[in-house]
This record gives structure tokens, sequence and C-alpha cells, in this order.
């Protein structure tokens, strides 16, 4: 048995940071066959235990040990929607892989020996993808007379969708914008979800019957009630958590300082990195400063610094974090990623004033040096500022990542659905049904920023509960 993990192949830096191809290859199916060769084959597998949808990763992997790429397949399809998807972007090293046997207790993320799991179920799911094959339908006649509204098209609302469309219940999704996919779309970039991917599982879903209305804003184009009156037995607001959170310093209204949102959106959904064949731009600059420290800090790093190569600048971009790198909630493979094609990091560092020019444009980011302290409510460490530590960092653009909340249009018109503190739906939390009956929510609208595969096991919740009201 080969003891050392797989190698994925990837991209050179140095050739993809000039361009917005995938970064990942893939296994080959001799890597594949390798890799899966170093399963244990646990009698009692701990790695599932790891997986939100509670994927039966011994049993898709011993199928890949025996070739039988189409029974890996469907063995992960039996609980995950979207294994091109998940084996892509799913933080493996902080759920899977860090529940493998093989990665010591206690480590705050996986060990390199544990197993790629994730790559693993990418190499499964591209074979399905590739191969044209069809999840197994159950529709029932029973079910045909029945329509839900599911509200959202990114990861919990495709879920959610094609859960109860393949039972033969009529599902309508209404998505605000131009595109579908939400977050899969709009938030992460090509390099790490190409679109053909994607675009593989909403055709699969528009095969199954589910219809899709684009540019369509619930809480203003029609309300819950609205819906309800339309003839939708269930609505599922899969929504997602849009609405971006800002540091509230001196400065923050000067010119070139994004949102995340307004950046990745930007250049995922609208293509502004193709400015001017398609027409969005987006300015970028020579001194590009990245605050936080989540994926979507490492995306917008990630995509600066390719936007700075496009445009023939210096490859001057900086993450600035005000912990260490161990308490960087993003994904290992993406700091490994960005590290490597260029980014630079500050770390214990916290953003104090920006400073701008007489045309109001950003010129510097004041910033104060930290030290870790006591732990705080999320369990890491707390940054305290070290007095008498003030420094400048030159800063002609700057891209706040610090996290995203609930969006509010919808809930904002419906008062009788209940939120809780931070704005985010209440639900149960064995049906994901909310305040209001009929009415049910998951992905990051009840729980928070999230992980696709979080908001997929919400969105299996909800949907049991719907198929099995609908039985009764």
């Amino acid at each position: 048995m080969k003891k050392e993990p797989v190698k994925v192949k990837e991209a050179s830096p140095e050739i993809r940071v000039g361009n917005f191809e995938e970064v990942v290859k893939g296994y080959s199916e001799e890597e594949a066959l390798l890799e899966a060769s170093r399963c244990l084959q646990c009698k009692n597998p701990l790695c599932s235990s790891g997986c939100p949808v509670g994927i039966d990763i011994k049993k898709f992997i011993y199928h890949i040990t025996q070739k039988d790429y189409r029974s890996a397949y469907f063995a992960i399809r039996e609980k995950s929607n979207f294994p091109s998807i998940c084996g892509r972007v799913c933080p493996a090293e902080y759920q899977c892989r860090k529940a493998c046997i093989l990665t010591k207790k206690g480590s705050p993320f996986a060990s390199e020996q544990a197993i790629n799991i994730h790559f693993l179920e990418r190499f499964a799911g591209d074979y399905g993808k590739n191969n044209n094959l069809d999840v197994p339908v159950e529709k029932e006649e029973k079910f045909f007379k029945f329509k839900v509204a599911v509200v959202g098209s990114g990861p919990a609302g495709l879920c959610c969708a094609g859960e109860l469309a393949r039972k033969g219940i009529k599902v309508d999704i209404f998505e605000s914008l131009h595109k579908t996919g939400g977050v899969l779309r709009y938030g992460i970039p090509p390099f790490r979800l190409p679109w053909d991917v994607l675009d593989f599982e909403i055709n699969y879903l528009k095969k199954l019957g589910v219809s899709f209305v684009t540019n369509f804003l619930v809480g203003k184009a029609k309300t819950i009630k609205e819906l309800f009156a339309q003839g939708y037995s269930k609505i599922f607001l899969g929504l997602g958590a849009g609405v971006p959170s800002f540091l509230g310093i001196g400065g923050e209204n000067l010119c070139n300082i994004y949102s995340v949102n307004e950046f990745l959106t930007r250049v995922n959904l609208m293509s502004a990195y193709k400015f001017p064949e398609f027409h969005t731009p987006v300015n970028i600059g020579k001194n590009v400063l990245i605050i936080g420290g989540g994926n979507t800090a490492m995306d917008s790093a990630r995509v600066a610094l390719r936007l700075q190569k496009l445009k023939g600048l210096p490859l001057n971009t900086t993450i600035v974090y005000r912990r260490t790198e161990i308490e960087m909630p993003a994904r290992r493979l993406e700091i490994e990623h960005a590290r490597e094609e260029g980014v630079k990091f500050e770390f214990l560092v916290a953003p104090k004033e920006f400073i701008g020019d007489e045309k109001g444009f950003v010129k510097k980011l004041i910033c104060l040096r930290s030290k870790l302290g006591e732990p705080d409510s999320s369990g890491r460490r707390r940054p305290v500022i070290i007095e008498g530590s003030e420094f400048e960092l030159d800063c002609d653009l700057c891209v706040i990542a610090v996290g995203l909340k609930a969006n509010q249009i919808l809930i904002n018109a419906t008062p009788e659905l209940k939120t809780d503190k931070y704005s985010d739906v209440i639900v149960d939390s064995e049906t994901m049904e909310s305040s209001i009956k009929g009415v049910f929510a998951g992905g990051d609208i009840v729980g928070g920023e999230g992980t696709v595969i979080e908001a997929m096991g919400m969105a299996k919740k909800a949907s049991k509960a719907i198929i099995d009201e609908f039985s009764k």
C-alpha cells in the first residue's frame, strides 16, 4: 500500500496567476486508484461523522478501488447532490479529513496524511458528470399536485429543489440576479469552481422539471403571502447571506474601497476581468489590501493578484488579518495557493483608519499591531491591541472581507418571520420550518456564513419535512 498521499496536479503559480482557469486539475484514474488504496476501510469509519450530510465515504472509496466509478458516484449521490462542486470547494480539512483516523486527535485541521477524500469525491463526481449519469428518479403520482416555491438559487435552494423534484413535486426557483447559482456563481472564482461544473448541476435540475425565474426579487416583486395565493403549497427560503459587514473605521467611504460582495460579484458573475469584452469594469491598484481571513478574503486576494497581472501592474496584494495564520478560518489549501501565487500576509494587525488624497481616493491604511489574549466566544484567542504600535500600509485599493450578514429585503417585508439577533431566520432544528407555517429555510440565511455542504444538509432536512407533510 502506498503510504504517502498522492499529490494532486495543479497549474504552476507563475502561469495560473495570469488567468482565471482552474488551478487544481484533479486526479487521473491512476492517481485516484493509488490514493483510494491508502484508505484503511475502517470498521467504524470516523470520516463520515465529519461530513454534514453523512456521505458513506468508506463505501464510495471502496468502489473506486474496484474501478467501479459508476457505483462510487451513486454512493456519494445517495447523500450529496453536488459531488463535483463539493469535491472542489468543501473545507475537507475541517470536516471529513479532520475526522479521518490518520489525523491526530485534537488537531485543528486535517493532517497531511489524512486521505484526500475531497479529491476522490471530485474524481467520482467528474466521472458522473463526464458520463452524463442520471440519478434515479422516484417520482410518485401522489406528489404531482403539489407546487413549491424556492427563493434563491444558491446551494441550499438548488439542493432542496432537487430533492423535491425527484419525488415529482413541481418546483419553481426564484432568483433575484440575472444568473442562477447564488454564491456558487457570484462568490467563488472560476479558478476554484469552473462554471461548466455548476451549469451541469443546474441543467440536471432543469431536466427534472425545475423551473428558474431570474431577475425576480421575492419581497419586492411578490411577497410570501402572494406566493401562497399563487398556489404554492410550501415555500423554502435559501436567500443566503449577501449583506456585507464593514469595519466601522474612519475613511471607509473613500473611493476604491470595495465590499467583498461587490468586488467578487463584478469579477465572477459579471466577468469584469474580461472588460471591455464584458461591460462591467472593476478597478485595481498597485497596492491592494484585503481585510479578513476567510475564504472570501483568499478569493479576493487571488482575484486581485490576477487583475494586477492582467493589467501589467506589479504583483502587490496583501491580506491583513487580526489574528495569526493558525486562527484563519480559510481553507488551508486556499492559504497555500494564495501564498504560492505571491499574496503577502500581515498577521496580528488591526485596521485603524483609511487615509485618502485630495480627490477622495484611498492611499494608506493606518494599522495597529496586536497580540493574542484570552479566547472569545468563537473559541479563538482574542486579538489585543499593543499600545504605541501604529504603522502605515500603502493602499490604493482595499477589499473588506470581514463577514456577511443575512439578506434583509424579504425579512423586512415579512414581519411575522421571526429572526434572531443576527437577523438570521429562526427555524425548527429538525424540520427547518420557520415561524410561518409552510415556510422553511436553510443555508446562510439560517446559520450565518457556512459551507456549501452545510447548506445542503439544512436543505435536505427541509425537503424531507416537506415531503413527509405531503405524504400525510
